[in-house]
């Protein structure tokens, strides 16, 4: 199973930015559609963001034009910069397979948590 290690993460100001960051080994990581997930708290995790083998992005609504991922397939690696975060972006954000079928346990995440 792919092993997800995600970092970056911080306590920030609205208005700010940040860099997340994913890393993984393996074939199938490179080979696969990625998303970047997050799980406030009393929430459901939600898919936040996505980027296919390509690089082909998509992303929800609410981070739309603020958000932008990307990959380098040499170092194994996604990165999510969110800028002009706000309060409501306040998650711990993880990193899996977009297919469901492949998804590997998921990780400890990384914190982000924005104040007003």
């Amino acid at each position: 199973q792919v092993q997800f290690v995600e970092s970056g993460g911080g306590l920030v100001q609205a208005g700010e930015s940040l860099r997340l960051s994913c890393a993984a080994a393996g074939n199938t990581f490179r080979s696969n559609s990625i998303g970047w997930y997050r799980q406030a708290p009393g929430k459901q995790r939600e898919l936040v963001s996505s980027i296919t083998r390509y690089g082909f992005a998509t992303y929800i609504d609410s981070v739309q034009g603020r958000f932008a991922i990307s990959r380098d397939n040499v170092q194994n690696t996604i990165y999510l910069q969110m800028n002009s975060l706000k309060p409501e972006d306040t998650a711990v954000y993880y990193c899996n397979f977009l297919t469901e079928w492949l998804r590997s346990n998921w990780g400890q995440g990384t914190q982000v948590t924005v104040s007003s």
